[in-house]
């Protein structure tokens, strides 16, 4: 498959699971649905973000530059961690999605900013910048843009489960019990 076509399937799912996730949480009869679903989905956004990435650097040949390295840091612990607590069972490992994906998301914003006016940014290198847009799916999303929709995907299920969490009183253990 050629990279653009992988960029433009990548992207019709991050679309669809945005739309499918307001969808189902605007809903009152399928929010609990989405809830309980959240983490299962988070774990498939960050390992398919996670196998994007490597496809486009090792089969590929893109050379991520820096910028996409931080996000790359931000995104594969997810792609561990998640999995692991769909198969613990454990809804509290959300928070910590969460926090990364936050992360992940302000890196990935200024990733964008940096490609949309390269001359703003001094974080880039001549030989590997970080304004290189090497694949724009539909002419639009690029590699950056495409991290951000994964990030914020996973950072909006993460939050549809902590406040479900918090109405249910379920409160974390404390580090003293």
């Amino acid at each position: 498959m050629s990279p653009e076509t992988v960029a433009a399937l990548f992207a019709t799912c991050l679309l669809a699971g945005f739309a499918g996730a307001i969808a189902a949480y605007a809903a009152p009869a399928t929010r609990s649905r989405l809830i309980a679903a959240a983490p299962p989905i988070a774990a498939a956004v960050a390992i398919a973000a996670t196998a994007g990435s490597l496809y486009f650097s090792e089969h590929v040949g893109f050379v991520p530059c820096k910028l996409c390295w931080y996000q790359r840091i931000a995104m594969y612990p997810m792609a561990i961690i998640l999995p692991l607590a769909v198969l613990l069972r454990d809804r509290l490992v959300m928070r910590y999605a969460l926090a990364l994906a936050g992360i992940g998301l302000a890196i990935s914003a200024y990733h964008i900013q940096v490609q949309w006016f390269p001359e703003r940014s001094n974080s880039c290198s001549f030989d590997d910048p970080c304004s290189a847009k090497w694949v724009e799916a539909f002419g639009v999303f690029t590699i950056p843009q495409m991290a951000a929709m994964a990030f914020t995907l996973i950072g909006l299920l993460s939050v549809a489960v902590i406040v479900d969490q918090s109405r249910r009183g379920k409160q974390p253990p404390t580090a003293l019990g």
